[in-house]
């Protein structure tokens, strides 16, 4: 312990390193507060090396709180609407584009039943189709298939 308070900067830089591994490697970005202090904590470092700051326990642990703080405030906002980005897109299952025989009619707003490849799927579409019209899966969500005639 003695040894790490001779070397308080250089002490605080790697404990700041080893807080932001951890935030990237081992959560993910999913918490930002371990960013945050580590980020606090290697500055804290660098200015008790610069000379900006005495090499005391307590100016480190008040600069880091402080500076911690500060990085929270200023970032928190662009972080999370970055953290929040979702992107969506259609996963092509291998279903879509398969065809089939319609054996009752369809009309829009309903949905049939039919069993497909093992699984009773609820069957709609946009537009009104007779029994017997040959359809295309042209879309697919959880037990619903949406077809079109071909």
């Amino acid at each position: 312990m003695e040894y790490l308070l001779a070397h308080l900067p250089q002490t605080l830089v790697v404990l700041g390193l080893i807080f932001l591994v951890i935030e990237v490697l081992v959560l993910g970005f999913s918490t930002f507060v371990l960013l945050f202090v580590g980020i606090g904590t290697i500055v804290t470092g660098l200015l008790m090396a610069l000379g900006f700051l005495p090499e005391t326990l307590v100016n480190a642990l008040l600069a880091t709180a402080v500076l911690s703080s500060l990085v929270a405030l200023v970032s928190w906002q662009p972080m999370k609407r970055m953290q929040n980005k979702v992107e969506s897109h259609q996963v092509d299952n291998g279903m879509v584009g398969e065809t089939f025989t319609l054996e009752e009619d369809l009309l829009v707003g309903k949905t049939v039943n039919h069993r497909y490849s093992g699984i009773d799927w609820q069957v709609k579409s946009k537009q009104a189709l007779s029994a017997g019209t040959e359809v295309k899966i042209v879309n697919m969500q959880v037990g619903v298939l949406t077809v079109e005639s071909v």
